[in-house]
């Protein structure tokens, strides 16, 4: 363990790395469970590109920076909760608290939530980029609505071109896979599409072309053009931050943190939600994880404050104690 630097003796009930949907909804309950909170944040959001989220009741068709916007002012009025501006690059593990880096202060806190998210790994495709969040999109949950019925085209190979095809299939029959490149479908797969009279088209893309800054057409690098009104997409995406790494979470092969209950990672004392877990990627689903590991983290410090204890987590042989006789306090 790290010697820590104490700023001002003050150690924090909660840190929280990451200010999306996940870790404004854990500020908001830690809030109001009287909890001195830090919310740490550099400003990158997977939906940097975005125009408006999707699926969030009460929020469908609202920008995420106004999303964020809101939620930050609902969050002013709970003074217990503070905003920090930057990157967290380093957290190390003390005796009784964790040790964050912000910059050249080290703060200390005796939970960390990481809320950080993920970036989609878009193509090297001319066009691409520029046409994410208006006309190249991730998630048909988010997006396909708007395109129900139009013609659409899927990007990506093997099993990822497969499923998002197949899930677009809810709001369009119109739909063309391409692989750019050597499609790395199962032959049992090409049958499927071809039933569903699918196109596959595996020649290399050039370029997406545009007009009026939406997709027109999908450029092969032969020459011949298709047509399109939206292309979605499905490539793997990496965490934002390798604090998860540094603090020894136990991770899937996909590089997502593993979770138990309300959001515990393996490492007594830290707690995870939103995109950097494997589950359902939507704003909602994000939020409703970073509510359930307030409540856990919540949970947590109340019990080590009650028993007079000091250790950081929770101890797992309790954590199911009256939880069926009272499932709001378990």
């Amino acid at each position: 363990m790290e010697r820590m630097i104490d700023i001002k003796g003050k150690v924090w009930d909660v840190v929280i790395v990451g200010a999306g949907p996940a870790g404004l909804s854990a500020a908001l309950v830690l809030g109001r469970c009287c909890r001195s909170v830090l919310v740490c944040d550099r400003g990158t959001p997977r939906s940097w590109a975005s125009k408006a989220m999707h699926g969030f009741i009460s929020r469908d068709g609202v920008a995420p920076s106004t999303f964020r916007r809101r939620a930050r002012k609902e969050l002013s009025r709970y003074p217990n909760v503070h905003y920090w501006r930057g990157e967290v690059k380093r957290v190390v593990r003390g005796d009784n608290a964790f040790g964050v880096y912000l910059q050249r202060r080290i703060v200390r806190a005796r939970k960390l939530l990481l809320a950080t998210g993920v970036f989609d790994q878009l193509p090297a495709i001319p066009g691409f980029e520029t046409l994410f969040g208006r006309s190249v999109f991730p998630c048909p949950y988010c997006d396909g609505w708007e395109y129900r019925g139009r013609p659409v085209a899927v990007y990506g190979r093997g099993s990822r071109g497969f499923e998002m095809t197949r899930a677009l299939t809810a709001w369009t029959n119109d739909i063309v896979l391409c692989t750019d490149g050597p499609s790395r479908l199962s032959g049992a797969a090409l049958q499927q599409l071809k039933r569903k009279q699918i196109a596959v088209r595996s020649g290399r893309i050039e370029q997406l072309s545009i007009v009026d800054r939406r997709l027109n057409e999908v450029v092969f690098g032969n020459g011949e053009r298709l047509k399109r009104d939206a292309l979605f997409f499905d490539t793997p995406s990496r965490p934002q931050s390798t604090l998860m790494v540094q603090l020894g979470c136990s991770m899937d092969r996909h590089g997502r943190i593993r979770c138990g209950q309300y959001e515990a990672t393996s490492v007594p004392g830290v707690f995870a939600a939103g995109n950097v877990l494997s589950d359902v990627q939507l704003s909602i689903v994000a939020a409703a994880e970073g509510a359930r590991a307030a409540f856990g983290i919540n949970r947590a410090l109340t019990r080590e404050d009650f028993d007079g204890r000091k250790a950081r987590g929770n101890r797992r042989g309790s954590e199911a104690t009256n939880r069926n006789r009272h499932p709001h306090l378990s």
